[in-house]
């Protein structure tokens, strides 16, 4: 077990850059000289992970700089891999100048990508994104790291090493939590931090929608398929690739949590959650609601809920001592003794997020580095799933110090035998 850089919360918020570059800087971006020159180079592109986000993410990144090609791709399987690239030739035409020699399937080829371009992106599932994060970081490279950064404890740990050897590289580093760079929330929470709504004193987030992949029966298994590739093709629902759907995608709710309060740990969380809808062989809960505290009694409530034919609901409620704020799908808004609403422009934030870190690699725009509130945000959904699993009210230095590693150990490979992890049972799963 990697010992972990930090071992408590006042440590984490006195070794973390986030705090003090939130309260400097506009929301989304820390603001400090880059130390790339302006240069108009083409810029080589790496994909590893061509599932529908990854292939996603290299559409964003082509569109949000002309004069950057993608040029190495890797994934488990050839299938995917020749599907993004399909669509992507179809959309960016001789931009795509990835070749059979360029192409890599199996486990190993994010190496093979990594060596050779300038920009990687990295969106594999959760699960191996640690592995990749450190990797990239140890060959210097800028990089696009989807969200969640980890699923365990002992991920998140190996992402903080990388986080802070990119910060002294000098890396520029942008993650998938994609509404920091949506500018009707950037401005939301400009008003928040400058004092809107007074002091914060409570918050409310939803990810209430219906199931994202369900585990199909194993009688649809291929014959012969090994139990890491059977779990690898419906990662969504296995807890050590995905984390759990709180984790994997009611992160982004956490993270803009996280971003309400400044980026400070909470103190510790409670939390319950279960399966109520059956999913055959998978593990992971369809639904969680996680109430987190903080100093100064500021308490914290998220909902999560994947379950087909519920009401459904994606926005935040925050409550300050002036006024209240409202962030969904429409134009956030406060009323209290501020009446305000956003009504500037709404550029697609899955590409400002890419215009961003080309802006930055090139010297046009301010360093831009999201690993801090990455591994942070991770950490702190991370810490909401164990207090689900475990019953029990988990601290942050539990969370931040826990031996919880979900993810097989030794030399992963599609043919290995595989257990699959029973379904944790609160008041059972205990927390280590």
């Amino acid at each position: 077990m990697n010992a972990s850089p930090v071992s408590t919360r006042r440590d984490f918020l006195r070794t973390s850059s986030t705090a003090a570059a939130f309260a400097l800087a506009a929301p989304g971006i820390i603001v400090r000289e880059s130390a790339f020159a302006a240069n108009s180079d083409t810029l080589k592109i790496g994909l590893v992970g061509c599932g529908g986000r990854g292939t996603g993410a290299a559409g964003n990144a082509l569109t949000a700089d002309g004069n950057c090609v993608l040029t190495a791709v890797a994934d488990a399987f050839e299938g995917q891999a020749s599907g993004a690239l399909k669509g992507l030739k179809e959309q960016f035409g001789n931009r795509i100048r990835v070749t059979p020699d360029s192409t890599y399937i199996g486990l190993d080829g994010y190496k093979k990508v990594i060596d050779q371009v300038d920009v990687v992106l990295l969106a594999s599932p959760p699960g191996f994104r640690p592995t990749h994060l450190k990797y990239a970081v140890e060959k210097g490279k800028h990089i696009f790291c989807e969200k969640p950064a980890a699923t365990d404890a002992y991920g998140i740990r190996e992402v903080m090493a990388a986080v802070k050897l990119a910060k002294e590289k000098k890396l520029h580093f942008v993650c998938g939590f994609c509404w920091r760079s949506d500018l009707p929330r950037r401005a939301l929470y400009q008003q928040i931090h400058d004092g809107a709504l007074g002091e914060v004193k409570s918050v409310y987030g939803t990810y209430l929608t219906g199931p994202v992949k369900p585990m199909p029966a194993a009688s649809t298994r291929k014959p012969g398929m090994g139990d890491f590739e059977w779990q690898l093709r419906n990662w969504m629902n296995f807890s050590w690739l995905a984390g759990d759907g709180y984790v994997e995608q009611c992160i982004h709710t956490v993270d803009k949590l996280a971003w309400t309060l400044h980026d400070q740990p909470p103190i510790s969380c409670t939390a319950t959650g279960g399966r109520m809808i059956p999913n055959h062989e998978g593990n992971i809960y369809d639904h969680m609601t996680v109430v987190y505290k903080y100093p100064n009694g500021v308490q914290a409530t998220i909902a999560q809920r994947q379950i087909p034919g519920c009401y459904s609901d994606n926005s935040d409620y925050i409550v300050g001592s002036k006024g209240f704020a409202r962030s969904g799908w429409n134009n956030p808004e406060i009323r209290g003794e501020k009446t305000w609403r956003y009504t500037g422009e709404k550029p697609d934030m899955y590409v400002v997020e890419h215009q961003d870190l080309f802006r930055a690699i090139r010297g046009q725009g301010p360093y831009r580095f999201d690993g801090d509130w990455l591994a942070s945000s991770t950490l702190q959904g991370i810490m909401g799933r164990m207090a689900a699993y475990t019953g029990q009210e988990v601290t942050w230095e539990q969370a931040l110090n826990s031996q919880e590693k979900l993810s097989p150990d030794g030399e992963w490979a599609m043919d290995m035998k595989l257990d699959i992890m029973p379904l944790p049972i609160p008041g059972r799963y205990k927390l280590i």
